[in-house]
């Protein structure tokens, strides 16, 4: 059996999972008749159980010394919280089941992370090379959910979603587990980790580049809506948006230079900072969908230099925590800003108002990218980090 190759089919379907959940359930609220403001409580919502979830199951994770049984039981889980997501009709049943599925969906995503850079360090190919097969899951999956929602409704949604994660089910039954360090994990090596003053700066970093990111993923498909598109032109503009993933992920062996990582950040901040800016000037959705293409030059940089940058400095014990760390910034705590006050942004001032808005603190970001690049970059050169060539 060969384990990457497995993996990269795992990669797939999960994010076709996340395609079917991020940016569809604040379309699905909206057909549902929920406001804006209230979109926005029931994804920041959302984002709390999420910081709950991902630390409680990348701990368990690590102290286990398994991924894929943590996996398999998330798994089923969020086949059944799925289903009955897409069949709910009421407020309140929105609510409780869209937390249900945040606790077991998004833990999923870091420990797939980290199972993706372990096992590719330890079969000497890259990181992208497995993750490029996530954004092609993601982006067919966004298409496919697009049309799906316009013609069978939620019902054949929720059919869709239960579907797909019993495959993954299957395939994570399949798959070995990661290779798992030989060093147990301490309170000593945690608190090294939560005291290191460059990982905390970094940590901060990630918490401000990635609230425009994630007010974008939420209220993209609300703003498309709003200009007159329909539920199939969020579908094409998040595959657009994914699709452009897959060359940079693919070629991360190319360009993910060792001890470049902070200026690689700054340099999708400032793409961050362009994109979003330019959203907020585009009344027409078919041109807003089109735009999305910018992803290219943004999240896919963005978060495989934050890995690459995260392994280099957290204790290999704690790799996982970490990983679930970074995952909790970007899909946690930054989602909750981004989805109570982009709502209440959204609601109160209009699209126009929030793209400007993210795009300030975008530009923020990339500053503070260059400051720490300055501080630590120089330094970074001569760390040890993971293998990032295929």
């Amino acid at each position: 059996m060969n384990t990457p190759n497995v993996l990269r089919s795992f990669n797939f379907l999960y994010f076709a999972l996340l395609a079917m959940f991020i940016p569809f359930l604040p379309v699905y609220l909206d057909s549902q008749g929920l406001s804006p403001a209230q979109i926005g409580f029931v994804i920041g919502t959302g984002g709390f159980i999420t910081i709950i979830a991902q630390p409680l199951w990348g701990m368990i994770s690590d102290k286990t010394r398994t991924i894929r049984r943590v996996l398999l039981l998330l798994l089923l889980c969020s086949a059944v919280t799925g289903y009955l997501l897409y069949h709910s009709g009421s407020y309140i049943q929105l609510i409780l089941i869209a937390m249900l599925l945040y606790f077991f969906l998004m833990p999923i995503d870091p420990l797939t992370e980290s199972l993706n850079f372990r096992i590719a360090e330890s079969a000497g190919i890259s990181y992208g090379s497995i993750r490029t097969y996530g954004a092609l899951g993601y982006g067919v999956m966004s298409l496919l959910t697009g049309y799906c929602l316009l013609y069978f409704g939620a019902g054949g949604l929720g059919i869709l979603f239960a579907g797909t994660s019993l495959l993954s089910l299957l395939l994570c039954w399949k798959m070995p587990d990661a290779p798992v360090t030989g060093k147990p994990v301490t309170l000593g090596s945690l608190k090294q980790f939560l005291n290191n003053k460059e990982t905390l700066l970094f940590l901060v970093l990630i918490f401000i580049s990635s609230v425009p990111a994630r007010m974008n993923d939420t209220f993209i498909g609300v703003y498309i809506l709003e200009l007159g598109g329909k539920s199939a032109l969020v579908g094409q503009s998040f595959f657009i948006a994914a699709i452009s993933e897959i060359v940079v992920f693919a070629l991360s062996f190319w360009w993910l230079r060792k001890g470049k990582e902070l200026i690689i950040i700054s340099f999708s901040g400032a793409f961050y900072f362009l994109r979003f800016f330019l959203s907020a000037w585009i009344s027409d959705p078919q041109l807003l969908a089109y735009l999305q293409v910018l992803q290219l030059l943004t999240f896919p940089v963005f978060y495989s230099a934050a890995i690459q940058y995260l392994y280099s400095i957290v204790p290999e014990e704690w790799r996982a925590t970490g990983q679930t760390v970074l995952a909790l910034l970007f899909f946690g705590v930054s989602g909750i800003l981004a989805s109570y006050a982009g709502g209440a942004i959204y609601q109160a001032y209009g699209g126009r108002v929030l793209y400007l808005s993210i795009a300030a603190m975008s530009f923020a970001g990339m500053l503070f990218g260059l400051i720490l690049y300055r501080i630590y970059g120089r330094r970074s050169n001569d760390k040890e980090y993971p293998a990032t060539a295929s």
